[in-house]
């Protein structure tokens, strides 16, 4: 804090009020409105790519100091947070766009990918079928147990399903030497968009380059119970169309339950357990309906 108090005489700025928000400071002065935030990546190598690359949905960086970027403020204009999800994904598929290219990957990679999701997928068909076989031994079943019981084989079905992509996954990427890769926010929720006429993206520390999917995925594992991604999804794809296999491991990476642990709090217990059955039902009614199509275009490829 001292720095900023130093920064703020040398530059012979009046603060007048501080705010704190998610490890942000807001600083008011008789000149303005400064944001300073913890540097942890090089933001303005960042923002210099992405300028080259006709995408400037970003806060301007004013100025640095060693620990902290300074960026201007963003005036926000209450939005409909549904409204702010669409906005979002826009933005994001623009930059998928802006930022794509084709990368040469060793074929280590696939298989790491394969083999973790495989031995996670292992660990929670165990974990699910021990709980279950304790539940059955038990004469009377908590609440928790109850709610357990009664959905098992939902969470069953979902690790079988996902065990079953991950190898046709397997099969369609396993002989590739190149991989489609783009500028990624890394961190992205409905929160960190911005603005009022023109839209900007906050938070770009964790940035990073990757698959397309895992800004949706991270975006989607925070929200999945409070949006419409059916919508967001193909929103998202009419901008920026998913590969066959990109949108294979996207529909494993989020339908792979949570491990839901259990303590002393009942009601705690059947929170976690509801929580974790309706994110796998919302997960249903996102992905069904890709699959349904390519069910129907092989009866009709065999009728032909």
């Amino acid at each position: 804090m001292n720095k900023i108090k130093e920064y703020f005489k040398i530059k012979t700025y009046h603060p007048n009020r501080y705010t704190f928000k998610k490890g942000v400071k807001i600083i008011n002065t008789d000149d303005g409105c400064f944001v300073f935030k913890k540097k942890k990546n090089n933001i303005k190598e960042l923002y210099k790519y992405l300028n080259s690359r006709n995408f400037n949905y970003y806060p301007k960086l004013i100025d640095e100091l060693e620990d902290y970027n300074i960026y201007e403020y963003i005036e926000e204009v209450k939005t409909p947070k549904e409204q702010k999800a669409q906005d979002l994904i826009y933005l994001i598929s623009l930059l998928h766009n802006k930022t794509t290219y084709y990368k040469e990957v060793d074929l280590v990679l696939f298989k790491e990918i394969y083999e973790n999701i495989i031995n996670k997928l292992t660990y929670l068909d165990n974990y699910y079928q021990d709980i279950i076989t304790m539940i059955e031994k038990d004469v009377y079943m908590s609440p928790s147990q109850y709610l357990v019981a009664r959905h098992i084989s939902l969470i069953l079905s979902v690790i079988t399903f996902c065990q079953k992509e991950i190898n046709n996954w397997y099969e369609l990427i396993k002989d590739k030497t190149k991989t489609r890769v783009v500028t990624l926010h890394n961190n992205l929720e409905v929160d960190h968009l911005l603005g009022n006429e023109i839209k900007y993206l906050i938070s770009w520390e964790h940035s990073t380059i990757g698959m397309p999917i895992y800004d949706f995925y991270l975006f989607y594992k925070k929200q999945a119970l409070e949006l419409d991604f059916s919508e967001l999804l193909k929103l998202y794809e009419s901008k920026y169309p998913l590969l066959e296999e990109e949108r294979k491991l996207l529909f494993i990476l989020i339908s792979i339950p949570d491990k839901v642990s259990f303590n002393d709090s009942e009601y705690e217990n059947c929170k976690r357990i509801s929580k974790t059955i309706e994110y796998l039902s919302k997960n249903e009614l996102l992905i069904a309906p890709y699959y349904q199509v390519k069910e129907i275009e092989k009866t009709t490829n065999f009728q032909k």
